[in-house]
């Protein structure tokens, strides 16, 4: 493996953990929200990951001068929606309700997600460390050859 094809396989993981991220900030946001713009409660977003080869001019270029070919990384494939039922409770007075008086609440649990969020967190900051180690190799190859 090469400095270059290491730095794309951190790379990708900072672009997958950073989207992931954001869908869970958005699922934190919306964990109230009963009525969106296509009707009905919010519905909980999830992201899949897939194991690829980094598609980069960077990694193509260099990876054939060196003569290395691509290592593995991982990008996004798709955001879902959680099909999970939502929460119903029961709120007569509240604008939404249904005629039996039930409100739907987004199928979002707030401590699963500030898990995940944790998670892709540690994920992050493991991919940073990787890039930073990356770096310090670099450098010390650098003096090496003074």
């Amino acid at each position: 493996m090469s400095v270059f094809s290491a730095l794309d396989i951190s790379s990708t993981g900072l672009t997958a953990q950073r989207q992931r991220i954001e869908v869970i900030s958005s699922n934190l946001a919306n964990a109230g929200v009963t009525r969106t713009a296509e009707g009905g409660p919010y519905r909980r977003k999830d992201l899949v990951f897939e194991s690829t080869t980094p598609d980069t001019s960077f990694a193509q270029v260099f990876g054939s001068a060196l003569g290395v070919n691509p290592e593995e990384g991982v990008r996004v494939i798709g955001v879902y929606e959680d099909g999970s039922p939502f929460v119903r409770k029961y709120e007569p007075n509240h604008p939404d309700a249904d005629a039996d008086g039930y409100v739907s609440y987004p199928n979002v649990n707030p401590i699963e997600e500030m898990v995940n969020l944790l998670s892709a967190t540690r994920s992050f900051e493991a991919n940073t460390q990787a890039v930073n180690a990356i770096k310090e190799i670099a450098a010390k190859s650098m003096e090496l050859g003074k």
